[in-house]
C-alpha cells in the first residue's frame, strides 16, 4: 500500500487522457484535485464508484475540486467508459502503471484465492499546492463522494 501519507506533498506524473492529450499535476496548480485510482474500467465496482462521482460532480466542481480517474486501462478503454456513462472528468491511461507505482497503489492483490499485481482503489484528496489533504483506501463505491467531501 501507499508509502505516501496525509501532509506530504503529492508525487508529480505525466500522463495521457481519454483523448490522448498530456495531463501532468502541474496543470492543477491552485486548484484542489480528486485523484482516484481504480482496478478496471466497466467492471461493476469502478462503474459504481465512476457513476456516484458523477452524480455528485457538481457538488465537487462548486466546492473547487477536479476530478481525475487513473487505472492501467489505455485511453480506448477510458473513452468507451466515458461514453458508455457520460463521465464528466478524465481519465488517464497508465499502462506502464508508472502513476500508480509512485503513488503506491500498485502492487500484489488477492482475490478468489489468487495472487496477481494489480491496483488497489485508493483515492488521494489535493489541495491547491498539491499537498495530500486525505487517502481514502476503504472505499465505498456506492458513497465515494460522501467520503471525499466530508
Amino acid at each position: 500500500m501507499s508509502a505516501l501519507s496525509i501532509g506530504s506533498k503529492a508525487p508529480q506524473f505525466a500522463g495521457v487522457n481519454q483523448a490522448g492529450k498530456q495531463l501532468q499535476l502541474g496543470d492543477y496548480a491552485g486548484k484542489k484535485v480528486i485523484l482516484y485510482f481504480y482496478p478496471k474500467d466497466n467492471t461493476p465496482g469502478c462503474t459504481t464508484q465512476a457513476c456516484n462521482l458523477r452524480d455528485n460532480y457538481t457538488v465537487m466542481q462548486s466546492q473547487g475540486y477536479v476530478v481525475i480517474g487513473v487505472s492501467a486501462d489505455d485511453a480506448i478503454a477510458h473513452t468507451k467508459f466515458i461514453a458508455k456513462y457520460e463521465l464528466p472528468f478524465d481519465l488517464i491511461a497508465d499502462t506502464d502503471k508508472t502513476i500508480c507505482t509512485a503513488y503506491g497503489v500498485w502492487g500484489p492483490k488477492k482475490f478468489m484465492g489468487k495472487t496477481y499485481d494489480g491496483i488497489t482503489r485508493t483515492t488521494f484528496v489535493l489541495d491547491e499546492n498539491g499537498i495530500i489533504t486525505d487517502i481514502i483506501t476503504k472505499v465505498n463505491t456506492k458513497e465515494h463522494t460522501a467520503q471525499i467531501i466530508k
